[in-house]
């Protein structure tokens, strides 16, 4: 494996620390992504941020396709090149944020392997979980304190960590030293795998109202649960009959709560 600063010395580009660019640089790590993405020769892989190809490169000689969306244009030519063998990768330049998802996979059952920018990493987790057609399984570069976050219990969950909880099975596979990137980033980061439930836990009809119902909880984290959902449900008696048929105790804070504690509040909700 080529050093990235040998690769983008030969074509003149320098990393940006705005963008969140940091390339790994260790070929058992990409290796261990591969591994943890369960590839076979039929999949459709869709790879957020690839840089200068690396990972790239080794999913597709495992997989059907893979999708590569790059937001930066001076990446664009490195890719083109490095990649110009595997011809099943589509490269994409774009802003992930901006694509339709369910156009872009045609509809087509896919996973999702990347080492993902840590400055939008949530706006990116909402963007894959949005669609009805969601990642049958994600393995995921996350920062370490992110990673944290979305495998949060009660006690310590967030609307992140509700939110992606509600979808799928997340854990975190293993953790990476901040010297195996170039350049060497200020935090460690850890790669994290997500299964999505073989059976929603919501349609995707009521994913909105259900998420209404999270983030109204989470509006004020000092404050009691009963004392925030007075904000979506005025009606005092409606919304303790709903506790008690939920056999949740008012007075609890939101990151309290598990996922299953969220769906026994909106099932008890008229």
């Amino acid at each position: 494996m080529t050093h990235p600063k040998q690769i983008l010395h030969r074509y003149g580009v320098h990393p940006k620390k705005s963008l969140g660019q940091n390339f790994l640089d260790d070929t058992n790590i990409l290796l261990r992504i591969c591994q943890l993405a369960e590839l076979n020769d039929s999949d459709h892989v869709l790879e957020i941020g690839p840089g200068i190809g690396t990972l790239t490169a080794i999913l597709a000689v495992n997989v059907e396709s893979v999708i590569a969306i790059e937001l930066d244009d001076r990446l664009i030519p490195i890719l083109t090149n490095e990649l110009a063998q595997h011809e099943n990768v589509t490269l994409i330049h774009g802003d992930f944020l901006d694509q339709d998802l369910e156009e872009l996979m045609g509809g087509s059952s896919y996973k999702v392997a990347a080492n993902l920018p840590y400055y939008i990493t949530g706006a990116i987790f909402r963007q894959l979980l949005r669609p009805a057609l969601k990642p049958s399984l994600m393995v995921l570069t996350v920062q370490k304190e992110v990673a944290e976050r979305l495998t949060a219990e009660p006690g310590k969950m967030s609307i992140l960590s509700t939110s992606v909880q509600l979808h799928g099975n997340v854990r975190t596979e293993f953790t990476i030293r901040a010297g195996s990137f170039w350049p060497k980033p200020e935090v460690n980061s850890a790669v994290v795998r997500f299964r999505a439930h073989a059976n929603p836990l919501v349609s995707h009809g009521e994913e909105r109202a259900f998420m209404g119902l999270v983030k109204s909880g989470f509006s004020s984290k000092r404050k009691q649960l009963q004392k925030n959902l007075r904000a979506v449900v005025s009606d005092r008696e409606l919304l303790q009959a709903a506790f008690a048929s939920a056999e949740i105790d008012g007075s609890r804070r939101a990151q309290t709560l598990s996922v299953d504690d969220w769906l026994a509040l909106f099932r008890a909700l008229p």
